[in-house]
């Protein structure tokens, strides 16, 4: 006899089939999640970074290090964004840190020094700090190859913030000829020591758009640019120059007056001694009334003591 199959059992049957598939995935899930959640983010622009209004590159190659690139990044944060802003921002590894972050409120008002945290990684340094102010600002130094006179280095700029104008600044070293960049700078401009400067906006960029700007240049001399420079003599710069104090005229008017008291006791007491001798000698007197010698009355000095008689 065949025995029928029971259609209740068969679909609990299937039902418990597909069960177990399901159940491993989930404990799969439940074990691996920790694993998920420890893994290093994905390398792109931090999360949460303010939006900028813009951001300059300036790139000196052997500016005041042999052998290394400052950079100097200038960011200013957009109007609508609320102060203090939370700014994340990478720099290379191999810069080893950055030699100054800074901040100001105004474009042209003084920077002042800002606190930041760091994070070091194989390819990146991140740093955290709070802007105050619109403006921030940040150097460092990184290396470039120098073994030979062909010089070439290459800076790329991750895309950390978003913002709405990119400009680059290629400060030509001192000494230096053949100078490419790419991309191409267009605008350029020599400042007052004779350093020729290179530049170009670049337009919007949104948060992780890369840029890779490539310079190369030869040089035969190993002197930095500082050494390099011939400054001219700097225009003296006019002095201040203080007035007496109220306690300085004070005693320099207590000797005048001094002087003046002295000079006038010394012509009275002269004059006196003049008027007495004229005196006694009108009168018959016949000694003199400083130092009690006899006279004449044809003397017109004291034999004695010299005072004038007349």
């Amino acid at each position: 006899m065949i025995c029928g199959i029971d259609g209740n059992a068969f679909r609990v049957g299937r039902a418990r089939a597909s069960f177990w598939p399901v159940a491993l995935l989930f404990i799969l899930g439940i074990t691996l999640a920790p694993a998920f959640a420890a893994a290093p983010p994905a390398r792109g622009a931090p999360k949460g970074n303010p939006r900028l209004a813009s951001m300059q590159i300036e790139i000196w190659p052997e500016f005041d290090r042999p052998a290394a690139a400052l950079v100097i990044l200038k960011g200013e944060i957009a109007a609508g964004v609320r102060l203090p802003a939370a700014v994340n921002l990478r720099i290379p590894a191999r810069s080893g840190g950055p030699t100054a972050v800074a901040y100001s409120d105004e474009l042209s008002s003084d920077l002042m020094k800002l606190n930041y945290e760091r994070n070091d990684s194989a390819d990146y340094i991140a740093l955290k700090f709070n802007a105050p102010g619109r403006f921030f600002h940040l150097e460092f130094y990184d290396p470039l190859t120098a073994g030979t006179p062909r010089r070439n280095y290459t800076y790329v700029w991750d895309g950390d913030l978003a913002t709405e104008q990119l400009r680059v600044v290629l400060q030509e070293p001192a000494g230096a000829n053949d100078v490419s960049v790419q991309p191409t700078l267009y605008d350029t401009a020599v400042d007052p020591d004779g350093l020729r400067y290179r530049s170009a906006e670049l337009g919007a960029f949104r948060a992780g758009k890369r840029l890779e700007v490539q310079v190369s240049y030869s040089k035969n001399n190993p002197q930095i640019t500082t050494a390099m420079l011939k400054p001219g003599v700097p225009a003296a710069s006019p002095q201040t120059i203080a007035g007496p104090s109220k306690t300085e005229l004070g005693i320099r008017l207590v000797a005048v007056v001094a002087v003046l008291v002295a000079g006038a006791l010394a012509l009275s007491t002269w004059w006196s001694r003049r008027k007495t001798a004229a005196e006694a000698l009108a009168g018959g007197a016949a000694f003199c009334t400083q130092c009690g010698s006899s006279l004449r009355a044809v003397d017109r000095f004291c034999s004695g003591c010299g005072v004038a008689l007349i």
